[in-house]
């Protein structure tokens, strides 16, 4: 090295101990612990996915600061057990806690954790959160407004008795839960119309059934409420089967925990076979549970509400969305005998035979 006169002095002339003076303590006073370094990285790498940061994100920005299941499982197409498996990362490392609370599992952010996902969310993304604009749930929204308003006009003269701004609310809220989905909008308005009168009628039956003297069940016939992932095959089919044997005596919704954005094409047959209407696939919601008496599940996990004083049923069949049309047949067979017993004990004078 050169020294400020010029001359050369050679490193091994210097002593080992001199340090620039104005340099401040040794690295190793200040350096995080190799114990805190470790806890730290692996909270990050738990962070380090798409899916996880938009989970986080939701939460973050929630009323309350938390959210069900439910919400959380719309974010995203992948399947109920990848969201789950991300939620218990994130659970694993300590930056969510949940909770099931009467209907759902809720989650929301520790709080030992919030003010670091603030600061990660509003830090490292500010140009990315920018560039979102108004909310890509809502797209659309915007341009039938108009639509919208008189349809929840038209439906608030058949059911008066809940309140304009309810009929509103549900109207709204059904068309932005399918356009969650939907690939093409063309008809979302009239599947908006259909969705949002079932769930008025469940409104309704579930009120009737509150004000019933003592809480006596409603009068009215069962309800059925099938769920699954995806609301395109398996309980679309079982609601087909029910509705084939049982007519109006049984009242029958289906729904999936986060519904695909159309039935399977090898479904369709079967469902034309068995005489169903254009069939497409419903969010699940809290009124479609709540009015109904016997729900069944299909390998929707943890998404899927418990209600004290319901039936619920689990069917372990297999999912038509990747299965041969003979495999789809096969499973058509499955839920057809798993149908015709459930309706053998709800009416025992339908005159089915026990499967």
């Amino acid at each position: 090295m050169t020294t400020t006169d010029g001359t050369d002095t050679k490193r091994a002339d210097l002593p080992l101990t001199v340090r620039d003076p104005d340099c401040g303590p040794s690295i190793e006073t200040h350096a995080i612990g190799t114990e805190a370094a470790g806890v730290v990285a692996s909270t990050l790498k738990a962070l380090a996915e798409p899916l996880r940061l938009r989970m986080l994100s939701f939460l973050a920005t929630a009323p309350g600061g938390e959210a069900c299941v439910c919400d959380l499982a719309e974010l995203t197409d992948v399947s109920q057990p990848t969201v789950s498996h991300h939620l218990k990362v994130l659970r694993d490392v300590g930056v969510l806690a949940s909770e099931r609370r009467g209907t759902w599992v809720w989650y929301r952010i520790t709080p030992g954790y919030k003010a670091a996902i603030s600061t990660l969310l509003e830090s490292f993304a500010p140009a990315a959160l920018d560039a979102l604009g108004p909310h890509p749930h809502l797209t659309g929204l915007e341009d039938a407004d108009g639509a919208l308003d008189r349809l929840a006009r038209e439906l608030t003269m058949a059911h008066s008795d809940l309140g304009a701004d309810v009929i509103l609310r549900t109207v709204r809220e059904s068309y932005t839960a399918l356009a969650r989905s939907a690939k093409v909008s063309a008809h979302l308005l009239t599947l908006t119309e259909r969705f949002a009168l079932q769930r008025l009628a469940d409104l309704t039956r579930d009120a009737s059934r509150g004000d019933s003297t003592g809480g006596a069940e409603h009068a009215g016939p069962p309800q059925v409420l099938f769920v699954c992932v995806a609301n395109a095959g398996r309980s679309q089919l079982a609601a087909a089967l029910v509705r084939h044997y049982a007519g109006d005596r049984v009242v029958v919704r289906s729904a999936g925990s986060t519904p695909a954005a159309d039935v399977h094409p090898a479904v369709r047959p079967e469902l034309a076979a068995l005489g169903a209407d254009e069939p497409f696939p419903k969010p699940l919601t809290d009124d479609a549970v709540r009015a109904a008496d016997v729900v069944i599940t299909m390998g929707c996990g943890d998404v899927c509400p418990i209600l004290p004083g319901k039936r619920y049923e689990d069917w372990l069949v297999g999912d038509p969305a990747l299965a041969s049309p003979a495999g789809v047949a096969a499973i058509r067979d499955e839920l057809d005998t798993h149908v015709r017993a459930l309706l053998v004990d709800l009416l025992p004078d339908l005159g089915l035979p026990t499967p």
